[in-house]
């Protein structure tokens, strides 16, 4: 009951932020934070525990950034009301965002003020900089194969050594639940940006190669409990051998 009564707390504060920005920014922050269990799976699992640096790619309007300052922010005023199996929230010392609309920018910056900070940028060309958790949630599959690649290979030389990477996919070998998935992406996407992207979508363990490829050992956990959709969380930390062999390399170029 204390984790229910956690995650609805949770919804409340991290959705009020966004009556600064405007209605459907208040009405999408609810309605998404409540829906989509990629929020409180987070926080039970401690995915983010322990990151100080945190950079959340595709960010759209800043609900993450939103639900962990709800979260720190409830934990320091009623820590006796934090679920006892759920880890302390993550307390970032920076939290940045980067997504392509602008107006989706606007809003976070409304709701998070100072507490974050988001700029409008390409994740396929923006810099990374360095940090201990980089965050891709829904977003990757809109990118071709390739700048899947590259954009993955620059979050694993922006991570730190103990950093992680957690990366939402839909999984693309689970037949109709993706195909369901897939076309309420798009549905979603003609209504509120008035576009239709193609997308370039793999099966999980497609992700996975090209994950182990880059340099990441993952971990899988699912992540679409209560909804009609193959989300799968990709927990994807740098081999600590793949990161001494780039390191080393590195080393020897810059010589």
């Amino acid at each position: 009951m204390r984790a229910q009564a956690t995650t609805e707390a949770l919804v409340k504060a991290a959705s009020a932020s966004y009556w600064k920005a405007d209605l459907f920014g208040y009405f999408k922050a609810r309605g998404k934070l409540r829906g989509d269990p990629a929020f409180a799976g987070i926080l039970s699992e401690g995915l983010l525990a322990g990151a100080q640096r945190i950079l959340d790619l595709g960010c759209g309007q800043g609900l993450l950034a939103a639900w962990l300052d709800a979260a720190r922010r409830r934990n320091e005023e009623g820590p006796h009301l934090w679920p006892k199996e759920w880890q302390a929230p993550p307390r970032p010392i920076s939290f940045r965002g980067i997504e392509l609309q602008h107006r989706d920018v606007w809003r976070a910056r409304a709701a998070l003020g100072s507490r974050a900070d988001f700029e409008v940028g390409d994740i396929a060309e923006a810099d990374f900089g360095s940090v201990d958790a980089v965050v891709i949630l829904d977003v990757i599959h809109y990118l071709d194969y390739q700048v899947q690649l590259r954009v993955l290979e620059r979050a694993y030389a922006a991570l730190s050594p103990d950093g992680i990477l957690l990366l939402r996919v839909s999984d693309a070998g689970s037949g109709i639940r993706h195909t369901v998935g897939k076309y309420i992406d798009l549905t979603v996407m003609v209504t509120h940006y008035w576009r239709a992207p193609k997308v370039y979508c793999r099966p999980i363990p497609e992700w996975e190669r090209v994950l182990s490829s880059v340099g990441f050992r993952s971990e899988l956990m699912p992540m679409s409990a209560g909804t009609p959709f193959a989300n799968t969380m990709l927990i994807a930390r740098p081999h600590k051998k793949a990161r001494l062999a780039r390191t080393l390399t590195d080393s020897l170029i810059t010589q």
